[in-house]
């Protein structure tokens, strides 16, 4: 996809090549420089892929075939991914010409921002709970809920460890002396009404707009938690005037929140929770990468936290791959001859037997190369940062019925059958409550046990919701997922 160079295109941009700014140009370029050094052959293949928007797939799947080579072969495909990223991407203040994106966190940026806090009147919560299927699970029932989606496949069970720990100490569960900073502060996905829930210090950022802010304002009321919140000088008075002043826009003016945030006293846990649609999400993504740059090495003890998609490639421990066998081998006689009369192109097996680790490729074509590119980079940033010693929490979430989700009808429909392939999706509430408490984990543990590789800290605690251990392939069960979610939808 090329984006037209539109009269006065400013913040965050893509580099202009020939009067155009080309995110498939920026995809490729990028790809081949993460591969260079460790897979020539791939950098050259990604280099003269002609059809980017359809053809990205296997590319990024070698991204993480190459880096299993070794520990420093992973490390250099992030190092170099991020590298070329910085190298390209630009800075356009309002008006003036264009910077290197490393130089926008420095440049003056009008007036700062000041800070408003809200503390909250509800009551302190201090036990792990649950939002689940119309309940709220505790104690042994959340225990228990924890074994059943761990038969099922549904999440590693280094994940349902992790959350057996922190019901285990509900102490942990105290973040006040940790900042706890969401950006994009109105996502689903986002630990925001947990932490407030908890009556930790939430830092949020997000755009100025009121609706956003009265939606978050109002969790902050509901909860024994404080809320910061960036608002333009002057802004004072109840939640309605505190809405229409607040805000941060880390695309069109990121010095001014790299500022405010620079501000910002404690421990902070700088945490990415930012989407956007299309090309948008690759430059909103590498504004909070070039943040992420500044805060770390101005403040050395700043904690990094990401939310990874289910739908990407990783690496999975061989006990993945032997259950998705197990069900592969299990499978009946319609789901045998769907097979053979589609000529294999449906259900085939999800990896090759005996493969440790195996890759599970779930990367959805619908989402496409920028939504790719935006989560790949989170996931270089996460295993570089590790490598440098920084405190690192990074959880592969479940599907999830987010409203992005829900807008895109292949992948609503996707979801609505997935269930009948051993895939559970979640509901907003649940998934951003679990990964909430795996938050907590990391920070109370230096961000889980040490891994040999990077592909097993990302595999740790993984809560994939079954894609990992399916017996099939999921792009090969994608279609048929779309069917049945339809027909589901009209019966």
């Amino acid at each position: 996809m090329t984006t037209a160079n539109v009269q006065g295109p400013t913040g965050v941009v893509f580099p202009e090549i020939r009067g155009a700014r080309s995110t498939s140009a920026l995809g490729r370029s990028v790809v081949a420089d993460a591969l260079r050094a460790v897979d020539p052959v791939g950098a050259r293949a990604a280099e003269h892929e002609t059809d980017w928007r359809h053809g990205y797939l296997g590319h990024f799947r070698r991204l993480v075939e190459a880096g299993l080579l070794s520990r420093e072969a992973a490390l250099t495909v992030a190092r170099d991914g991020l590298a070329a990223l910085h190298a390209r991407m630009r800075y356009r203040p309002d008006g003036d010409a264009e910077v290197p994106l490393d130089q926008a966190c420095d440049l003056p940026d009008g007036e700062p921002l000041e800070t408003a806090t809200v503390t909250g009147g509800g009551d302190v919560e201090r036990e792990f709970s649950l939002p689940y299927r119309g309940q709220r699970l505790r104690g042994d029932d959340l225990r228990r809920r924890l074994d059943a989606w761990v038969e099922a496949g549904v999440v590693e069970p280094t994940c349902a460890e992790a959350v057996r720990a922190v019901l285990a100490n509900p102490d942990w569960l105290d973040l006040r002396d940790q900042r706890i900073v969401v950006l994009g502060a109105g996502a689903e996905m986002g630990p925001l009404p947990s932490v407030l829930r908890w009556g930790g210090d939430v830092v949020a950022v997000d755009l100025p707009r009121p609706e956003i802010w009265r939606r978050v304002l109002r969790t902050a009321r509901r909860h024994g938690g404080r809320l910061h919140l960036p608002v333009r000088p002057g802004t004072s008075g109840d939640d309605a005037a505190l809405a229409q002043g607040a805000g941060a826009d880390l695309l069109h003016r990121l010095p001014q929140a790299t500022g405010w945030l620079r501000g910002v006293d404690g421990r902070l846990v700088l945490g990415n929770y930012v989407y956007a649609d299309g090309a948008t999400n690759v430059r909103v993504a590498t504004a909070v990468d070039a943040l992420t740059v500044a805060l770390t090495r101005e403040r050395p003890d700043v904690a990094l936290a990401f939310l990874a998609t289910p739908t990407d490639v990783y690496a999975v421990p061989g006990e993945a791959v032997a259950h998705a066998e197990r069900g592969y081998a299990a499978r009946g006689l319609a789901r045998r001859s769907l097979r053979v009369l589609s000529g294999g192109r449906l259900l085939h097996r999800n990896y090759p037997p005996g493969a440790d680790p195996g890759v599970n490729d779930s990367l959805v074509p619908q989402q496409g190369p920028n939504y790719a590119l935006a989560k790949r980079l989170q996931r270089w940033r996460a295993a570089v940062a590790r490598d440098g010693g920084a405190t690192v929490s990074f959880s592969v979430a479940p599907p999830t019925r987010t409203r992005s989700v829900l807008r895109n009808r292949a992948l609503a429909a996707a979801y609505a059958g997935a269930h009948r392939f051993g895939v559970e999706v979640f509901e907003p509430a649940t998934s951003n409550t679990l990964m909430a408490a795996l938050l907590v984990h990391d920070l109370r543990t230096g961000g889980g046990p040490t891994q040999p590789h990077p592909w097993q800290d990302e595999a740790y605690a993984a809560a994939h919701g079954g894609l990992w251990r399916i017996p099939y392939a999921p792009r090969s069960a994608l279609g048929l997922a779309v069917l049945l979610g339809l027909g589901g939808a009209r019966a």
